[in-house]
């Protein structure tokens, strides 16, 4: 239920047209400042390849992506965030930032830093299990 409600939060203070799923693939290759294959994306994001290959192709047709060829292995494609794609990712930093400060000044700051080993501990164990 937690995870529904933020999710609709989060979703109401994107950018408009911008998905969660767009934000959160964005700020994946942002974070990580190197191309991906479509495969690697979905299994960071534990999502079907066709899933995945859907949101790349909505942030391609937005701009915020480029999908090229992977010259080494013709089969592959590699996928980079656009300067585009950089400026949206950072346009919803500054729409959601609000929403998160609110949150954490709401429960505490202590319970949010409290909550968090628990919450990487959670996603860790159902990552390996997965």
């Amino acid at each position: 239920m937690a995870d529904q409600l933020a999710r609709t939060r989060l979703t109401k203070a994107l950018p408009r047209g911008m998905e969660i799923s767009h934000f959160s693939v964005l700020n994946h290759l942002v974070r990580l400042g190197e191309e991906r294959t479509p495969a690697q994306l979905a299994q960071s994001f534990h999502v079907t390849r066709g899933a995945m290959t859907n949101t790349l192709n909505k942030l391609e047709w937005a701009g915020h992506v480029h999908i090229r060829p992977d010259w080494d292995d013709a089969r592959r494609k590699l996928v980079s965030v656009s300067p585009a794609g950089k400026r949206a990712r950072d346009v919803a930093i500054q729409a959601i930032s609000p929403l998160i400060a609110e949150v954490v000044a709401d429960i505490g700051a202590d319970k949010v830093r409290g909550a968090l080993p628990v919450l990487r501990a959670l996603r860790q164990k159902l990552d390996d299990e997965g």
